[in-house]
This record gives structure tokens, C-alpha cells and sequence, in this order.
């Protein structure tokens, strides 16, 4: 099993955002609602922290607050955000057992959806523009 002592400091940190990152991406794909989408991002991680076992890696990375770093604008997120999600799923493909890889891309696209579903946008659960977010993280997620 892979655990937070198989990385340097810098790679832990860029593993670390992943999940922070498809949560704020998603959060920010529309108006409105920050403060629950906010709560449902922390929220993510304190379930996940009631449910340990299915990887010591996720174990690891939830029983830490996530690093939330502030960008500028939709763009910058969208290009170094993104990026740096990338990086971080081929950081693990390289270190990480298949399973616990696969886990953290799940553990990602949960948070993102938890988060696109804690606002109501013009009646709907979640709005066009979070599921074009989601979609986008599944496809930077999505096995090479």
C-alpha cells in the first residue's frame, strides 16, 4: 500500500489538492452557493474519514485538511488547476497501486459532485455548467 512516507514533500502537496481542486472547480463553474459548496467540500473529506480501510492512501490524505490554493479567475484554475490534477494522477499511476489510484479518481469525482449538488442553480441539482465541469474532471481523470 501506498501511504503519505512514499512522497516528498512537494509530491504529497500536489496529491493533496487533487480532490480540493475538482471541488472548487466545481463549485465555481456557476454562481451562487459558495458557502454550501464550501461546507459540502469539508464535509467530503469528514465522511470519508468515518469510512477508513479501502486505501491507505485516501486514509492518509483525508485525515489532513486539504490545501485549498486561491486562483485568481476561472481560467487560471481551469489551466494551472487542472494541470496540477494531471500531474497529480500521474504522479500516483507512477507510485501508486492501480486499486489506490483508481480510489483517488473516485474520491475526486465525489467531491466534485457532493459540491456541484449542495446549491440549487434555477431548480436543478446540479446545474449544466457543474456537469460540464464534472465531465471535464472525468476526462483528466479517466485511466491513460
Amino acid at each position: 500500500m501506498t501511504g503519505k512516507t512514499d512522497f516528498t514533500q512537494e509530491e504529497w502537496e500536489l496529491v493533496q489538492e487533487g480532490p480540493a481542486i475538482g471541488g472548487i472547480f466545481a463549485a465555481t463553474a456557476s454562481s451562487g452557493g459558495s458557502f454550501r459548496e464550501s461546507w459540502a467540500l469539508a464535509k467530503s473529506y469528514a465522511e470519508a474519514q468515518k469510512q477508513p480501510g479501502e486505501s491507505e492512501l485516501l486514509d492518509a490524505l483525508v485525515a489532513e485538511r486539504p490545501p485549498v490554493k486561491r486562483y485568481d479567475s476561472q481560467e487560471e484554475l481551469e489551466q494551472e488547476g487542472l494541470e496540477r490534477l494531471r500531474a497529480a494522477v500521474a504522479l500516483l499511476e507512477q507510485k501508486a497501486a492501480p486499486e489506490e489510484v483508481e480510489a483517488y479518481r473516485g474520491f475526486v469525482l465525489e467531491v466534485a459532485h457532493k459540491v456541484a449538488e449542495a446549491h440549487k442553480e434555477e431548480g436543478a441539482a446540479v446545474s449544466e455548467e457543474e456537469r460540464a465541469a464534472i465531465d471535464k474532471l472525468s476526462g483528466i481523470l479517466r485511466p491513460a
